[in-house]
């Protein structure tokens, strides 16, 4: 549907004016950017950690939730790119005022990523760049399924803190990277994207599998050895960061998932 939306939107508009000075205001879309080849549309990044080397020379507009916004509007961007969960509220409404040209993206599955990237491109004129990434992508995710399909998908908690206790819920975009390897979340019920749970209701669930990206968290499940994911020794630890990060290296690090999930096949 939103890339038969996109192909009407272009036949009646034309082809949207390629951005020349770009600012993106999440680490995943910076990433999109290096990857559809576009770093010299950078002007401008905030920055979350470490950076890679291609950003070298690229003037920060300020640090996670902690947007510069005069450093910002010296830069002159005619894009900006904007995940809603890096910038404050009162930023945000203040960006929309200064009607800087802006695309929101916040995907919540794995097809919307994709389409997200080739819509990307576009608005960094290059249309085929994204094309050809995304036919790879989507080619990659093809084989995930066709590998790692289940008729009865294995039930997982995914943890993502411990104190208090989050997880992910069914409209994030890990849920989806969850079913490409064959296991169901066992909160896709929850709506929010990050659900605040409890010990008890990961206990009434009873998953086949636990992960986290700290051994301690999964340590502390051993107290609970009812667990058939304790019982089962199934307590896997998640050392790729890129499940976090939406961009284009999420396939490859739900691989890497797909592979401690079913290490069998």
């Amino acid at each position: 549907m939103l890339r038969l939306l996109a192909c009407l939107l272009l036949a009646l508009f034309g082809p949207v004016q390629a951005a020349e000075r770009v600012v993106s205001l999440a680490p995943s879309l910076t990433e999109i950017v290096l990857e559809l080849g576009a770093a010299d549309r950078l002007v401008g990044v905030l920055d979350a950690g470490e950076r890679p080397p291609a950003l070298n020379g690229v003037p920060s507009v300020g640090q996670y939730g902690q947007l510069d916004m005069e450093r910002l509007l010296s830069l002159k961007p005619d894009l900006l790119l904007l995940w809603p969960g890096s910038v404050g509220p009162a930023q945000r409404e203040q960006l929309g005022r200064f009607g800087i040209p802006t695309y929101v993206a916040e995907p919540r599955s794995l097809e919307q990523l994709i389409v997200q990237i080739e819509a990307i491109a576009d608005r960094l004129g290059h249309p085929q760049r994204g094309r050809k990434l995304a036919a790879h992508l989507r080619q990659q995710l093809d084989n995930l399924r066709q590998r790692y399909r289940r008729d009865e998908p294995v039930p997982v908690f995914y943890q993502v803190w411990d104190k208090p206790l989050f997880t992910v819920g069914g409209g994030q975009i890990i849920s989806d990277a969850l079913a490409v390897c064959g296991a169901r979340n066992v909160f896709a019920d929850l709506t929010l994207p990050a659900p605040q749970v409890n010990v008890e209701s990961v206990l009434q669930r009873n998953p086949q599998a636990i992960l986290a990206s700290s051994q301690a968290q999964l340590d502390a499940w051993k107290a609970w050895p009812q667990v058939a994911a304790v019982a089962r020794g199934r307590l896997l630890l998640v050392t790729d960061k890129g499940l976090e990060r939406p961009s284009g290296q999420m396939i490859a690090a739900i691989a890497k998932l797909c592979e401690l999930i079913a290490p069998e096949r």
